[in-house]
């Protein structure tokens, strides 16, 4: 909104309204356009009773279930958080079997691209604001570069509580996510499996339900762990 809109709603002058909106710029709460100098509402005032955790935590907190979900499906497991413009992962279990693989705890995942990015860019202000101007990089030829697309892929994120991606961090690779959130429902971190795209897709290249479900259900128990649903 405009000073003037601002100062017209609130019944004040501009000059008073004006001072206000410097503290709260200063604050974190508000932030003023460049271009055309109109107010919104901060990042930080959105992130306001959200419980802050550094990675270490959220590793310590969800060690035991993201163990279980790799176990449960068979299939890597990982849980990540919005860090400085970044998906990091903060927790990463190996799928049983054999070849060669890499731990991926403290490295970074697209967030337009892997489903752990998909998750946090749909449900944390700070993430999507990150890539505003920027551009969505096509990583595979799957990789969703056209930003109104991407802007309704996370709509349909937000309804159906989880994400996917499927070939567009990788060939052959799909993954699958959820959200994780605090005790005021802030969506802190996102969980989820990764895998060939043949066990973690059916014939038609959608998600498999089965996974999903462990996926979602996993996410949940987190939640509860950081205080989200329980009676206060």
């Amino acid at each position: 909104m405009a000073l003037g809109q601002l100062a017209g709603a609130l019944g004040l002058a501009k000059g008073t309204v004006h001072g206000l909106l410097r503290t709260l710029q200063e604050v974190g709460f508000v932030d003023q356009d460049p271009a055309s100098g109109h107010y919104l509402v901060g990042v930080d005032l959105l992130h306001l009773g959200s419980v802050s955790l550094d990675l270490n935590e959220l590793r310590s907190i969800s060690l035991n279930w993201v163990d279980t979900l790799a176990a449960r499906t068979g299939e890597e497991a990982r849980i990540a958080a919005y860090r400085g413009g970044e998906v990091v992962i903060a927790h990463h279990v190996f799928r049983a079997g054999p070849g060669a693989q890499v731990i991926d705890t403290g490295s970074v995942v697209p967030l337009h691209a892997s489903a752990l990015g998909k998750v946090l860019l749909a449900y944390d202000p700070g993430a999507a604001r990150s890539i505003v101007g920027r551009t969505l990089d096509p990583l595979t030829f799957r990789t969703v570069t056209d930003r109104p697309q991407l802007v309704r892929e996370l709509a349909d994120v937000r309804d159906a509580g989880w994400a996917a991606s499927v070939e567009e961090v990788e060939p052959e690779l799909a993954g699958i996510a959820a959200p994780v959130r605090d005790r005021g429902g802030y969506v802190v971190a996102a969980v989820g499996v990764d895998g060939p795209v043949e066990r973690i897709c059916d014939a038609r290249l959608g998600p498999r339900a089965d996974l999903v479900d462990h996926v979602v259900r996993i996410a949940r128990s987190i939640s509860r762990v950081l205080g989200h649903g329980r009676d206060a």
